[in-house]
């Protein structure tokens, strides 16, 4: 079994984690990550205190194991944040403050509440930002990933965040669907969203969880189109999201989204319900090219280990030569 201080920081059993998704996570699927060994989340952002409630009770009457609730900072209600708290997670997890946004804040209230912090940071700056104002681990999202992601690849951007925020350790986020390509990087373990997509207890529509394993990793695009369409505006984000009819409509001109965007996203909201792929926002990572099946979010978080496990005492140790 492989184990990294994140295993030791954290209280579970193998150094993976669940993206915390928003809409797209439920307490199913928290809970059968964090029962498999890994660290399970779910998303609060836009949920009332009493959804937090709820869904946090829920995702605890099927397991024990620790896992987090995660908050995006620039858009945070103070009572469904003041109602997390209450609630005394395992780890709470942030992402994307605005710039000009103090994040001891909320770090402070946290680690009080008796809390890990983890924050998401798709640059290097951003990421000792965090460590500074005392983030227990970082994450660092390279724009590869599904969803909301920053401008920089993960190759570069996951050692440049290692060597700026040690001793701190770093989860990596963004293309993953297996975990040694994140150990040799640095990272001490992986925080993995589109192929936790591809999963029973997934709340996605099966048409949607089919649409990622059908995909060939080259059919996503970057772009502001779904949060246009939405009325968001997240600080310094693009969208990575499967190009579909919807995307293809407004590419070029999002000015003409803006006129029309109760129609479009009442529209959207539709396909969603539906399952109707060419229509519908899907957020997945150019991992979905890794993805051909869909198994159970514990079987993921087992085979994951297994096989990085494998990799790493087997394969890579024959590569290494002995000194004639």
């Amino acid at each position: 079994m492989i184990r990294t201080s994140i295993c030791d920081l954290l209280e579970i059993d193998h150094p993976i984690a669940l993206g915390g998704m928003g809409s797209a996570s439920s307490p199913a699927m928290t809970a059968a990550v964090s029962r498999a060994g890994g660290l399970g989340a779910m998303g609060c952002h836009y949920l009332s205190p009493e959804q937090i409630r709820e869904r946090t009770a829920a995702t605890r009457k099927e397991t024990n194991k620790p896992f987090g609730l995660n908050f995006l900072l620039f858009d945070t209600r103070e009572d469904s944040f003041a109602a997390a708290l209450e609630l005394r997670p395992a780890v709470m997890q942030f992402a994307w403050a605005r710039t000009d946004q103090e994040l001891s804040p909320y770090f402070d209230r946290a680690h009080e509440a008796g809390c890990k912090i983890t924050y998401m940071a798709s640059a290097v700056k951003e990421a000792v930002r965090a460590a500074k104002a005392g983030a227990d681990i970082i994450i660092a999202q390279g724009s590869e990933g599904g969803g909301h992601v920053g401008w920089m690849g993960s190759m570069p951007l996951i050692p440049m965040v290692v060597d700026a925020v040690g001793p701190v350790p770093v989860l990596a986020a963004g293309g993953f669907a297996d975990g040694v390509a994140a150990l040799s990087l640095g990272a001490q373990g992986i925080l993995l969203g589109t192929r936790f997509l591809a999963s029973v207890e997934s709340p996605l529509h099966p048409n949607f969880k089919q649409a990622i394993v059908d995909s060939d990793g080259h059919d996503t695009q970057l772009s502001e189109i779904p949060d246009i369409a939405a009325g968001l505006v997240w600080p310094g984000a693009m969208t990575r999201s499967r190009r579909n009819k919807f995307i293809e409509r407004w590419a070029g001109r999002e000015w003409a989204l803006r006129q029309h965007r109760a129609a479009a996203i009442a529209k959207l909201r539709a396909a969603r319900e539906a399952g109707d792929v060419d229509e519908g926002p899907l957020s997945m990572g150019q991992d979905a090219g890794l993805i051909w099946d869909i198994p159970s979010a514990g079987e993921i978080v087992t085979r994951i280990a297994q096989q990085a496990e494998e990799i790493l005492m087997r394969t890579l140790p024959r590569l290494v030569g002995t000194a004639n």
